[in-house]
């Protein structure tokens, strides 16, 4: 099996084309998505490939085409809705959680929704208390909704992939910060499986969880944490729900100790979910309290230093992991 070198742009953009050459149902619709080639760049020359009936420009309108999105998969296409950035599609949370996510069990059943809503979260630099915001725990709380969140571009094609062949929406959740970040992927066509997560990385003295582009501080910390005598194991979640709990249980199990790493505010994070999944289903397996390292119970100020204060690091992550180790 051959190996290429390629960025998170283009292998979501690979998903999308691929999907799209093998299925003539699947489209894509968003702000910038066709004239501009992506307000990122993902979708660059699919206008110019499918034409303007498949990559569709639409208005700074989120409500609206959500909506049609909405309606479109109910009627035997498959949209893929990108969002210049999830903050913007807060407008549009009245079709995707009481449109799409209950559409199913609204209908009885007649009337699925096959549609992925893609677009980045979270932190990207200065960019102010409107534009900086985690909305993957608000999502995830929705029955109806899968919510997928890669790190890394072998994970986001594959992932993205599966995705649009999902009969169920599927929030796509990416960031800015990541678009350009190398990686290797096969050159063959494959898939990842949604509601797995992954070991990246081996260890036996605490279980560091984390996902999106907070992976990174995990695993940088990890090898901070090496050089001090101190073994972590890392997991990716990849995707948000359904959650794997199993693999982190199948860890802590081993390692008798959990970290989680969220970007997201603390109150009601997908970290306070693990945490309590974790005290229920192996608190006898753990040799100290759960730690949590999340953004600030705060809006995200526009200052630099503000930022930093804010965000998840690999100090503040290597000093939980201390915490919870006794050294």
């Amino acid at each position: 099996m051959g190996v290429k070198k390629i960025r998170f742009r283009e292998a979501l953009r690979e998903a999308m084309v691929e999907e799209m050459r093998r299925d003539q149902t699947v489209f894509l619709m968003g702000e910038e998505v066709a004239e501009y080639d992506g307000a990122y760049k993902v979708s660059q020359g699919m206008l110019a490939e499918f034409g303007p009936k498949r990559v569709i420009d639409t208005p700074i309108a989120e409500l609206g085409f959500a909506g049609i999105a909405v309606g479109a998969a109910m009627n035997g296409v498959r949209p893929i809705v990108e969002f210049m950035t999830w903050n913007f599609a807060i407008l549009a949370f009245d079709q995707i959680i009481n449109g799409s996510a209950k559409m199913l069990a609204m209908s009885a059943g007649e009337f699925g929704n096959p549609i992925v809503f893609r677009g980045p979260q979270g932190s990207a630099g200065q960019l102010g208390a409107q534009h900086s915001q985690m909305l993957t725990n608000m999502l995830a709380s929705v029955p109806g909704l899968k919510v997928v969140s890669p790190s890394n571009p072998y994970d986001a094609k594959g992932l993205l992939k599966s995705a649009i062949r999902d009969n169920d929406p599927v929030m796509f959740l990416e960031s800015e910060m990541m678009y350009s970040d190398m990686g290797e992927i096969p050159e063959e066509e494959y898939l990842v499986e949604i509601g797995k997560a992954e070991v990246k990385r081996e260890g036996t003295d605490v279980t560091i969880v984390s996902y999106n582009k907070m992976m990174k501080i995990a695993l940088k910390a990890a090898e901070e944490l090496e050089k001090e005598g101190i073994s972590a194991e890392v997991i990716d979640l990849r995707t948000i729900r359904p959650l794997d709990v199993g693999s982190i249980i199948q860890s802590v199990r081993k390692t008798n100790r959990l970290v989680i790493v969220d970007e997201s505010w603390p109150f009601t994070s997908i970290a306070s979910e693990i945490t309590f999944q974790i005290q229920r289903n192996a608190f006898d397996y753990l040799d100290a309290p759960i730690r949590r390292v999340c953004g600030a119970d705060a809006s995200m100020h526009y200052a630099a230093n503000l930022v930093e204060a804010y965000l998840p690091s690999v100090a503040k992550v290597v000093d939980a992991v201390k915490s919870v180790t006794y050294k």
